[in-house]
Order: structure tokens, then C-alpha cells, then sequence
């Protein structure tokens, strides 16, 4: 963090950084641990064309979801552009390793955010970010067509457009379209993460559940749930107590594989063929 940078923020806290520490914070932006005397800040700071708007974005889903009040966030204290990029500072939250009892707490509190239902629509009142790709939410009032056309369409678009899928892998709209409302339940909107793996969530060291980088909307709870099986992470007593609110009712598999789709979709996007076979297994096996 340059000293331009950190005489700022001590300006707009009205603070003094005694100590600055660079710490692991995604693939995406830089991130700081900035320390006081007393107190303790993350920062995030990105000099991409598009970091402030993706910032932004991060801001207001984190807000969206602290006003649930059913599961706890960072604070945000500042979300400002620089000249190029821009920056974020929230509260630092002390992680701790987790135990399962962190993960059954975990569970029922993401539950208590999918049972959060205020709206009859799918999507969201902007776009947003998944990862660094745009995200559009256009709101749609029946879910398996939101799903092709927000999600599945401009991914696999990309991805055509990158080369990284050929014309022929890719099905038509209506063809997606059809497999999807064949296998999708009735659905009432719940406010997702949108892209809940591992590294999303922390305990907090007195044991409370804290949701970071969101990608919210309105959508099928199975799609937050379907993101924390692609990579792991979470375990038996996260799921034992999330089904307490949601017990299974039939079709979880498909529905976990073509929910997957989107985010591997995103991933061969961002990182590249290492993801093609796991698309294509699932193009294939559904559609």
C-alpha cells in the first residue's frame, strides 16, 4: 500500500496506521491488514479499470444481506474510487479454525438467509460480479428461464468467444431451456451468496459465521448449497443443520450438477481449459 493511499484512509477515519500487513485475500485485489493502537482494519485495494464498480457491487450485497439480520457480515467503513481502481475497508474479523459446531451454526444461519423471501422475482435490482466477470440479474418471474438466460447464456457466450467451447458443444437456449424446467421444482426466491465456496465464509473468533464477497440475487437456495459441494469445505454438520429448514425433495443430484455448471462455466472463463472436461461432462450428460 503506497503512502498516499494510507495517509487517506487515516484521513477519512479519522485514525493512525501504525502498522500495515499484507494477508491473503482472493485471486482478485490486494488485501491489508491495516492496524491502530486499538483497533484493526481489512483493506482491499484494486487498480483495475473496473475494481470501484466491483467494490460497489461487494458493498451493497454485503448490505443486502446484513439487512436480513439472519447472518452476520463485515462492516463496511469505506468504498471510494482512486484515480485508477478503488479501495475497500471493512472490519477485520479475527478468524478462527472451525469446529463442527461452527459448521451446524454456520448452516442454520445461511438457512435463516435462504428463508429471507421477499419478492416473487429472480435476479437482482443491478448487476453485479462473479469473481471479476460481470453478472447480469435481470429479473424474471420464473426461475428456469432466469437460469438459462442470466447464467448459463453469456457464460457460455464467453466461452465460445474465447475459444475455450466450440459452436457445436453448445446448446441452443431452447434446448437448455427445456432440460432446465424439466428438472426444476417450483421455487420461491431466496437471497443467495451466489458464490459460496471455502473461502467466502469465516468463524469469527467467538465462534460467529461471517459471509464475505457475495454475488447476491433472488434464486433457488439449491444454488449456494450447489457451490459448497463443487469444491468442498464445509462438512456433514453444515449440511445436517441447513437441512433442518431445507430437507431434500427429490432431484438434488441433476440439480446440483447443472447449478455447478454456471460456476465452472465462470471458472473456465477466469482460469482457463483445466475446466473444459467438467463442462462438457455436464453439457452432455443434461442437455
Amino acid at each position: 500500500m503506497d503512502r498516499s493511499l494510507k495517509a487517506h484512509i487515516e484521513y477519512l477515519l479519522c485514525i493512525k496506521i501504525s502498522n500495515i500487513q499484507s494477508i491473503s485475500g482472493g485471486d482478485i485485489s490486494e488485501a491489508f491488514l491495516l492496524e491502530t493502537d486499538t483497533e484493526r482494519f481489512f483493506c482491499k485495494v484494486n487498480h483495475q479499470n473496473d475494481a470501484y464498480t466491483m467494490f460497489v457491487a461487494e458493498k451493497l450485497g454485503l448490505d443486502a444481506i446484513s439487512q436480513t439480520k439472519t447472518i452476520a457480515v463485515p462492516k463496511i467503513l469505506l468504498c471510494e474510487a482512486l484515480e485508477k481502481g478503488g479501495f475497500l475497508v471493512m472490519e477485520y474479523i479475527e478468524p478462527k479454525q472451525t469446529s463442527s459446531i461452527d459448521m451446524e451454526r454456520l448452516g442454520h444461519h445461511l438457512a435463516a438467509l435462504h428463508r429471507h423471501s421477499k419478492t416473487n422475482m429472480f435476479g437482482w435490482n443491478k448487476a453485479n460480479f462473479i469473481g471479476s466477470l460481470p453478472q447480469s440479474n435481470n429479473t424474471d418471474s420464473d426461475w428456469a428461464r432466469f437460469y438459462v438466460q442470466e447464467r448459463l447464456v453469456p457464460q457460455l457466450k464467453r466461452a465460445k468467444d474465447s475459444k475455450l467451447l466450440s459452436a457445436e458443444e453448445i446448446p441452443i437456449p431452447k434446448t437448455l431451456l427445456q432440460a432446465c424446467q424439466g428438472l426444476f421444482p417450483e421455487v420461491v426466491p431466496s437471497l443467495l451468496h451466489g458464490d459460496l465456496w471455502s473461502g467466502n465464509y469465516l468463524i469469527s473468533a467467538d465462534g460467529t459465521p461471517y459471509l464475505i464477497d457475495p454475488a447476491v440475487y433472488w434464486g433457488h437456495h439449491e444454488v449456494d448449497i450447489a457451490m459448497t459441494r463443487l469444491f468442498g469445505g464445509f462438512g456433514t454438520s453444515f449440511y445436517d443443520a441447513y437441512s433442518e429448514s431445507f430437507p431434500k425433495i427429490g432431484g438434488e443430484i441433476a440439480r446440483t450438477e447443472i447449478y455447478q455448471l454456471y460456476y465452472l462455466l465462470v471458472h473456465l472463463n477466469l482460469f482457463g481449459s483445466s475446466y473444459q472436461a467438467a463442462v462438457r461432462a455436464i453439457l452432455k450428460r443434461y442437455f
